[in-house]
C-alpha cells in the first residue's frame, strides 16, 4: 500500500535513512462537529473511525500527549513546535478544555522551546468569552470560509440544511475587532468550481485575512472529486485557480498572502514550499485523536478505512514509533515516493506529486500521480510562465 515500505526498511537497516522529527502536532480536542459540510473527509468519506472514538479528548489524554510532545522535543532537539487544536470542531470541547490543553503543552515543554498555538474552527462558536480565553493563551485562529453567503452555504451547512455563513461572519467580525485582531491567522477556502472564482476571492478579502489557503476538495482516483473524472483532460480546478491567481498577482498591492500560489512561485524560483500540497519538502505533521491514537494527516481518511493509522498511541508509544511507519516515511521521502509518471514530468520538483492523500487508488495505493494531475500541471505552468515573463520585463 505504501510506496516506500521496502525502501524505508532497507534504508533504516543501512543507517542511510533519518526521518525529520515532528514539529507540528494536531490535537483533536473534539471529534464531532456542529456542522454537516457535505465534502468533509472526516464524516462523509471512507474512514468512519470517528464513530467509535470518544467525542471529547479527556484531560488525562491531553496531558499524556503534552508529555509525548515534550519527550520528542528533547529526544531530537526540536527548537520550534506548532500545536494545532483541531476537530471536528475543537470549540465544542469548551473554552476551558482549550485553555487546559494549551497550558498542559506549555508546562511540559523544556525551557527555550519556541511554541505557537493555532485553533482551526468553522467560526460559528467564536463568542467574546471564547476569544478572551484564546487571547489569554496566545492561540491564533484559522477560520473556514468558502466565500459569500451563496458560495459558503452551498456546502457548509447545519445537519438540517440551514446555512452557516451568517454565524461564521459574525464570529469573524468579533475576531477582527480589538483586542482579538492579533489572533487572526488564516482563512481556509475549499474550491468549488461552481462558484465564481474572483467573486469568492474578493468576498474573502472583505475580512482582511493575513493569509488565505485555497484547498482542493478531497478525493482520490477511487472516489474522484467533482468534475475530476479519471483520464479527463479538462482542467476546471486549474482554470478556477488561475482566475484567482491573476486577480491576486495583478493587484497593485499585496492584499493578502495566498500560500498555495506563493509556494509555487518559490518552487519555480528554486526555493521551498510552505504547504504540503506541492513540493518535495518532508512532512513533519502528526495527529493525536480524541482517544490518544497517533495518526498520520487526517485527510488520508478520504482513501480507505484505517488509512491514517500508525498502530501507536500516546499512552504506550513515543512519537518516534509513529515516525517509523512506512506512511510517514513516504511523506518524508521526497522524490523516492513518486511514481514513474511523476518522475518523468517536467514539473515534478514543483508539483511533488501533489497532495499525498489525493494520490490514492484502490489497486495501487499511493504510488500514483495526484487525481488533480492535469490541473496541477496547467496551474504550475501558467504561474511559471507568468513569473518568468514578469522577471524578464523587469530585467529589461
Amino acid at each position: 500500500m505504501w510506496p516506500t515500505e521496502e525502501w524505508s526498511a532497507a534504508a533504516r537497516d543501512s543507517g542511510a535513512w533519518r526521518p525529520a522529527p515532528f514539529q507540528q502536532f494536531s490535537l483533536k480536542l473534539h471529534g464531532w462537529c456542529n456542522l454537516a459540510c457535505d465534502y468533509c473527509y472526516v464524516y462523509e468519506m471512507a474512514d468512519q473511525s470517528w464513530r467509535d472514538r470518544p467525542r471529547k479528548m479527556d484531560p488525562a489524554t491531553v496531558e499524556r500527549a503534552a508529555f509525548r510532545i515534550a519527550e520528542h522535543v528533547v529526544t531530537h532537539g526540536v527548537e520550534y513546535v506548532n500545536v494545532v487544536f483541531h476537530g471536528g470542531e475543537p470549540l465544542l470541547a469548551g473554552r476551558e478544555a482549550v485553555a487546559h490543553a494549551a497550558r498542559s503543552v506549555r508546562a511540559a515543554l523544556p525551557s527555550g522551546t519556541e511554541l505557537s498555538f493555532r485553533l482551526q474552527t468553522n467560526g460559528t462558536l467564536l463568542t467574546g468569552e471564547v476569544l478572551d480565553v484564546l487571547l489569554a493563551e496566545g492561540i491564533a485562529v484559522g477560520v473556514s470560509l468558502d466565500g459569500g453567503a451563496r458560495a459558503h452555504d452551498r456546502h457548509r451547512r447545519h445537519a438540517g440544511g440551514r446555512g452557516s455563513h451568517a454565524e461564521v461572519t459574525a464570529g469573524l467580525r468579533r475576531l477582527r475587532a480589538e483586542p482579538y485582531r492579533e489572533l487572526f491567522s488564516h482563512l481556509y477556502c475549499v474550491v468549488d468550481v461552481a462558484n465564481d472564482p474572483v467573486e469568492v476571492y474578493e468576498s474573502l478579502l472583505e475580512f482582511e485575512p493575513p493569509v488565505v489557503d485555497f484547498l482542493l476538495p478531497d478525493g482520490t482516483w477511487s472516489t474522484p472529486p467533482p468534475l475530476r473524472a479519471a483520464g479527463a483532460d479538462a482542467t476546471p480546478y486549474a482554470d478556477w485557480l488561475i482566475a484567482v491567481f491573476e486577480r491576486w498577482y495583478g493587484a497593485p498591492r499585496q492584499e493578502t498572502s495566498v500560500r498555495f500560489f506563493e509556494s509555487i512561485i518559490q518552487l519555480v524560483l528554486g526555493g521551498q514550499s510552505r504547504v504540503d500540497s506541492v513540493g518535495l519538502s518532508p512532512n513533519v505533521l502528526v495527529v493525536v485523536e480524541t482517544d490518544g491514537t497517533i495518526e498520520q494527516v487526517d485527510t488520508l481518511k478520504s482513501g480507505y478505512e484505517g488509512a491514517a493509522g500508525t498502530g501507536t498511541n500516546v499512552f504506550d508509544h513515543p512519537f518516534d514509533r509513529a515516525l517509523e511507519h512506512p506512511g510517514m516515511a513516504a511523506r518524508q521521502a521526497g522524490a523516492a515516493a513518486l511514481c514513474d509518471t511523476c518522475l518523468s514530468c517536467p514539473v515534478a520538483r514543483v508539483c511533488g506529486g501533489g497532495y499525498y492523500a489525493h494520490r490514492y487508488r484502490e489497486d495501487t495505493g499511493y504510488l500514483n500521480p495526484s487525481v488533480y494531475c492535469p490541473d496541477l500541471f496547467k496551474l504550475i505552468t501558467h504561474i511559471h510562465q507568468r513569473v518568468r515573463a514578469d522577471l524578464r520585463s523587469r530585467a529589461s
